[in-house]
C-alpha cells in the first residue's frame, strides 16, 4: 500500500494518540509471569502488542479482551512450557523482553519473527543472558532462536549501549536468577520496566555504581496489578511535528506520557524554539501524563547532546523531518542504535530527504539536515521506507507542509505501531490518501 501526503492547509484539533507500545508490551509480560488477575485500561492493541499477547498465552497465561484497551490477563507465576514457536512479528521489543523472560525458566522456547526483525542482532541480549546460564541454539545471532532457560545466576552487566530492550531482558531474567542482578548502561535509557516491576512487587532498587544509579532486582514472585496506559510520546511526535510546520496551525494532543527518558525529542523541539505548552499535568500511575499543544513555530537547527538520544531514539526519524524546515543546521549524533532497527533509519532518513530536495547527509552514528525554513522544502519524491513504520509517518508529515505531494511505500506497516494513523491525521485537516 501507498500513501501521498499534500500540503492542505492547517490542522486544528485535539486528538489523543494511541496508547504507549512501551508499557503494552510490559503489561501483557509481567501479568503473564505474575499470579492473580492482571488488568489494563488504553493497551495499545496493535500489530506488535498483539504479538506479545498472543506469546503470554502459548506460555501459559490467560488472556481475554473486555473491551477497547480493556484486559484481563491471568498469570501462570511464571513462564510454561510453550507448544509452538513464539512469533514476535516486527517487534524487537517484543522478542527481546520475551526471551529474557523465558531465560528465567526451565523450558525450551523457540522465536521467530518476520523479515525485518530475522536481521535485528539478538546477541546483545543472547551475551549478557549467556552470563547468567542460559543457553541459546541460533545460527548467527539472529532470529529464529531457541532459547533453553533455567538454574540462572546473578550478574552485574556493564551494557556496551544504552537500550532498554537490553536492560529489560537482563531483569526479567534475574527475577529467577540466583543473587542480585545489575545492569550498567552508559546513560540511562527508559525506565518503563523498572517501574513497572515495582508496580508487581518485585524486589527492585537501585545502587550507586561510578557516581551513578544503576537498576538491581533479585529473585522475586510477581504479583497482579491494574495498569493504565496513556498515549504514546512516539506516537504523539507526528500530530504535534505536523502542527509545528504546517503554517497556520494549532493541535492539542492529549493523555501523553511525558516521562523524562521519554521527552528527549520534546526537549529538542523547545530548543528549536518549537511553540510547545504542557498543560493538564496528572500522574495516575507512577509515570507522568499531560496534554501537549503545539502551534505553528518558526524553527532554528540545533545540535542535541549525544547523551540525550537514549530518550530520544525512536523520534530521530521524525526530528530530521522536521529539521528540514528549520532556518540552518541540524546534527544528530550518538544514534548509532538507528543503523539497526527495523531499518537502517540513518540511510532511509538521509536518501528520502534529498529525493524532497533537502541538504542531508549521514554521519556514523547520525546524521546533519541544513533546513531553509518554512517552505523551503519541494517533496515530489516517492520515498522508499522498506517497510520501516517510523520513516513512512516521518515523510508523510513532512509532505503535508512541503511544495509538492510525498509518496510513501509499503505503508501497511504504520500498523504496528500506529494502527488508522491516515484516518487519525486527516480529523486534523491532513490531506493523507492512498494511491495505486
Amino acid at each position: 500500500m501507498r500513501l501521498k501526503a499534500t500540503n492542505a492547509g492547517p490542522l486544528r484539533g485535539r486528538v489523543r494518540p494511541p496508547s504507549d507500545k512501551s508499557i503494552s508490551h510490559r503489561a501483557l509480560i509481567l501479568g503473564a509471569l505474575g499470579r492473580g488477575q492482571t488488568t489494563t485500561e488504553g493497551l495499545l492493541e496493535a500489530d506488535d502488542v498483539m504479538r506479545t499477547a498472543q506469546a503470554a498465552r502459548l506460555f501459559g497465561a490467560r488472556l481475554e479482551r473486555t473491551g477497547s484497551g480493556a484486559w484481563s490477563i491471568q498469570g501462570a507465576g511464571g513462564f510454561l512450557q510453550p507448544g509452538e514457536t513464539i512469533d514476535c512479528g516486527n517487534s524487537g521489543t517484543g522478542a527481546r523482553l520475551l526471551v529474557g523472560a523465558a531465560a528465567g525458566y526451565p523450558i525450551s522456547a523457540r522465536f521467530d519473527g518476520d523479515q525485518s526483525l530475522r536481521k535485528r542482532p539478538m546477541n546483545r541480549v543472547i551475551g549478557p543472558l549467556s552470563q547468567m546460564g542460559a543457553r541459546f541454539d541460533s545460527a548467527a545471532n539472529t532470529l529464529p532462536l531457541i532459547v533453553h532457560g533455567g538454574r540462572l545466576k546473578g550478574i552485574t552487566y556493564r551494557s556496551p549501549v544504552s537500550s532498554a530492550q537490553i536492560k529489560s531482558a537482563v531483569l526479567l531474567a534475574g527475577l529467577e536468577a540466583e543473587g542480585e542482578t545489575v545492569l550498567i548502561e552508559p546513560e540511562r535509557s527508559r525506565d518503563h520496566t523498572e517501574r513497572m516491576l515495582g508496580v508487581f512487587g518485585a524486589a527492585i532498587d537501585s545502587v550507586e555504581i561510578d557516581g551513578a544509579l544503576h537498576p538491581r532486582v533479585r529473585p522475586s514472585k510477581l504479583t497482579s496489578a491494574h495498569i493504565y496506559v496513556p498515549a504514546d510520546p512516539s506516537s504523539a511526535a507526528f500530530p504535534v511535528a505536523a502542527a509545528l510546520i504546517v503554517p497556520k496551525s494549532e493541535v492539542r494532543v492529549e493523555d501523553v506520557l511525558i516521562n523524562p527518558l521519554r521527552f528527549g525529542l520534546y526537549e529538542t523541539l523547545l530548543e528549536m524554539g518549537a511553540v510547545l505548552k504542557l498543560e493538564e499535568r496528572r500522574d495516575p500511575i507512577g509515570e507522568p501524563i499531560a496534554d501537549i499543544v503545539a502551534n505553528t513555530s518558526k524553527l532554528k537547527g540545533v545540535q542535541p547532546p549525544a547523551k540525550r538520544s537514549p530518550s530520544m531514539i525512536d523520534e530521530f526519524p521524525i526530528l530530521a523531518a522536521i529539521a528540514a524546515f528549520a532556518e540552518g543546521e541540524t546534527r544528530i549524533v550518538g544514534a548509532q542504535e538507528l543503523r539497526v532497527k527495523e531499518s537502517d533509519r540513518i540511510t532511509l532518513m538521509v536518501n528520502g530527504l534529498r529525493a524532497c530536495g533537502v541538504n542531508a547527509e549521514e554521519l556514523p552514528d547520525g546524521l546533519v539536515v541544513r533546513g531553509g525554513g518554512p517552505k523551503s522544502v519541494r517533496g515530489g519524491a516517492s520515498v522508499r521506507t522498506q517497510g520501516d513504520h517510523r520513516v513512512a509517518m516521518s515523510f508523510l508529515v513532512l509532505g503535508l507542509a512541503a511544495r509538492e505531494p510525498v509518496i510513501v511505500d509499503e505503508a501497511e506497516m504504520i500498523a504496528t505501531s500506529f494502527p488508522g494513523f491516515a484516518d487519525f491525521m486527516r480529523g486534523l485537516g491532513a490531506d493523507i490518501q492512498e494511491v495505486a
